[in-house]
């Protein structure tokens, strides 16, 4: 038999969704993160949130985890008091990411951080965030509004594995007021914008944990990201089968 593509587990919102007649909570993610998954020869399979203790289960038949982008995160859980300029958060999503997160790190399991993931990484182990960016860096270029995504330029740190992946500055889209403000514990800065903001990290000595400020997913011409946790993930699912 051919090799499988593998699966990716990837995290959606849980938000009021409205549709013809219908208006009701609902689980949804927008298309071009799968179109990312599957274009790089992945699985996505959609991970509602559920209750924390589901996650283990969940994480055992997963390849690797891509957390997404969405709401801001509790604030709380970085020991800080909400901005005013900080969303009201979603505890059952906070919950659910933070669990999943958790067990892939304990297993290994490849695990790629978009905007909001890169924040779910950070803060899950032990790092702060900059709740207003306009405040820290002086303008509001990482997002201007209006669901409108602003390309910036993102500058690679020399021998990382973002610098061997994009090469040494690399044009990307951003929508995100909030970023990384201390480092969480074994994470290091991969790339940073023109105006010094973290714009990506690693976990050195783990296969694969990456995580972008920025929405790979939104650009689909350049699947470098999508490519490399889809390879990742199929390594992993390798391994695993020489193990059984």
């Amino acid at each position: 038999m051919g090799e499988q593509n593998p699966i990716l587990g990837v995290t959606t919102y849980l938000e009021r969704s409205q549709c013809g007649i219908w208006d009701v909570p609902a689980s949804f993610l927008p298309a071009s993160y799968l179109a990312g998954v599957t274009a790089a020869g992945g699985i996505p399979v959609l991970l509602a949130p559920l209750a924390a203790g589901a996650a283990e289960t969940v994480v055992d038949r997963l390849d690797a985890l891509v957390i997404t982008g969405g709401r801001d995160l509790d604030p709380g859980r970085y020991r800080q008091a909400p901005h005013p300029a900080t969303e009201d958060p979603g505890a059952d999503r906070d919950d659910w990411e933070f669990a999943l997160l958790a067990a892939a790190l304990r297993r290994g399991l490849p695990v790629l951080g978009i905007c909001r993931g890169a924040q779910v990484l950070n803060v899950a182990l032990g790092g702060t965030l900059h709740q207003h960016l306009p405040e820290v860096v002086g303008h509001d270029g990482h997002q201007v509004g209006a669901a409108v995504f602003t390309t910036r330029t993102a500058h690679t740190v020399p021998g990382t594995r973002t610098a061997a992946l994009l090469g040494p500055t690399t044009q990307v889209p951003c929508y995100h007021h909030q970023a990384i403000a201390e480092l969480g514990a074994g994470l290091v800065v991969a790339a940073r914008g023109d105006d010094g903001v973290i714009e990506a990290v690693e976990l050195p000595g783990a296969p694969f944990v990456l995580a972008v400020q920025w929405h790979p997913e939104e650009n689909l011409d350049d699947l470098r990201l999508f490519a490399a946790v889809v390879a990742a993930a199929r390594q992993n699912a390798a391994d695993r089968a020489r193990i059984r």
